[in-house]
């Protein structure tokens, strides 16, 4: 399939993290007949991933065969005994690149991917680690987060991205027949799988972005976490801007990483100073990452707009042509900028800063920037 390719035959559903996320996750793990693939970056020794692993063990137990990879440096600080309930006959776990411990000095090249498939007919793709903040309690509320249920034929294609990182994976499925025959033709979607692997030269998800700023003709949003675009994105912003389209971001008051929120502060005077409409998430961390081109195609997945994403992370989106499901996506990601969102004017903005706040956002931006360099500088590509 060619990189640009959308594949037609797709039915897609737009899920919100927590409850609704991990429900569905529930539900397809207990209908697995065959097979389970699962990506992610942060499975975490806690009652969420405690809950999911429960789930694996029961598919395990009726002879579905898992096959679970995990970040080996984000998800390194799991027990033994938490690693030993997944060391089942039906259970093949590995850990990516773990520290000290990979051929290549990659130590930036992280498996960001959060990818589910269920026997090559159905995937969860989006933004969610299995691990309590993403999910709902009586106590907690989830960080904000998205992802895609998705069945048809694009789905074979999310498991041909992936299954290359986990060695020898193709030779142990046995796809089903036809599986694409279970999608409905009255409501099929386009679509196409797109990963960034700097190491492997792939870059379809930055090129995905660039294409939502050039295509654009009215409005972009953009919903993300960890937001410091490199010079591309930001050369996109502002020539979309100068041809009369309307650009929203939307960021987290909040951050897990303080360092990268003042970094992101850093940038709110060029995106103010180019009349991009900058929105602040209050109710707690945002986490989704989302692009939104006009109301006919948006992207979601792992990807954060920052040089980490495009020159070093692992990541997988899902780039969707279907301007009902598109209107949907719309319809409740401005419902969130209404409710639970605050606006960053320019006049804010100024009266929120002076000169020592600016310097230490100064100072937190050329941190991350040395960081980010020092993560995506390698030896070779492989």
């Amino acid at each position: 399939m060619a990189n640009n390719e959308y594949r037609i035959n797709n039915t897609i559903e737009f899920l919100r993290g927590g409850n609704e996320y991990f429900e569905k996750l529930k539900i397809l793990i207990e209908s697995a007949k065959q097979f389970i693939v699962i990506h992610t970056y942060i499975f975490a020794e806690d009652q969420t991933g405690s809950m999911v692993v429960a789930y694996l063990k029961a598919a395990a137990n009726k002879n579905v065969k898992i096959y679970l990879l995990i970040d080996g440096i984000a998800s390194s600080s799991l027990s033994k005994k938490f690693i030993n309930q997944l060391s089942e006959e039906n259970i093949t776990l590995r850990f990516f690149e773990p520290l000290f411990k990979s051929e290549k000095f990659y130590i930036g090249r992280r498996m960001h991917q959060k990818i589910i498939i269920v026997d090559g007919l159905v995937a969860l793709v989006g933004g969610l680690n299995i691990a309590d903040r993403y999910n709902d309690f009586p106590s907690q509320k989830a960080w904000l987060d998205f992802a895609l249920k998705i069945e048809g034929e694009v789905v074979l294609d999310i498991f041909e991205k992936s299954k290359k990182y986990f060695k020898n994976i193709e030779n142990k499925i046995k796809w089903p027949d036809n599986p694409t025959n279970q999608t409905d033709q009255n409501s099929t979607c386009e679509a196409r799988a797109r990963i960034n692997d700097w190491v492997r030269h792939k870059n379809e998800i930055s090129n995905s972005y660039l294409e939502i700023f050039r295509n654009s003709k009215k409005e972009v949003i953009i919903f993300c976490s960890y937001f410091i675009p490199g010079k591309f994105i930001r050369r996109s912003i502002k020539n979309a801007i100068n041809r009369g389209v309307k650009i929203k971001i939307i960021t987290s008051e909040k951050s897990d990483i303080p360092i990268t929120k003042q970094a992101e502060k850093w940038l709110y005077d060029w995106l103010l100073r180019n009349k991009v409409e900058l929105y602040e998430f209050q109710p707690n961390i945002l986490h989704g990452k989302i692009g939104v081109c006009d109301n006919n195609m948006f992207t979601i997945g792992s990807y954060n707009i920052n040089n980490l994403s495009a020159y070093a992370s692992i990541e997988m989106n899902i780039d969707v042509k279907n301007k009902p499901l598109c209107e949907l996506v719309l319809e409740k990601l401005n419902a969130i900028i209404i409710n639970n969102c605050k606006k960053i004017t320019t006049q804010y903005h100024k009266e929120n800063k002076n000169y020592f706040i600016q310097f230490k956002r100064w100072v937190c931006y050329k941190t991350i920037r040395i960081v980010f360099l020092i993560f995506t500088f390698y030896f070779k590509r492989s």
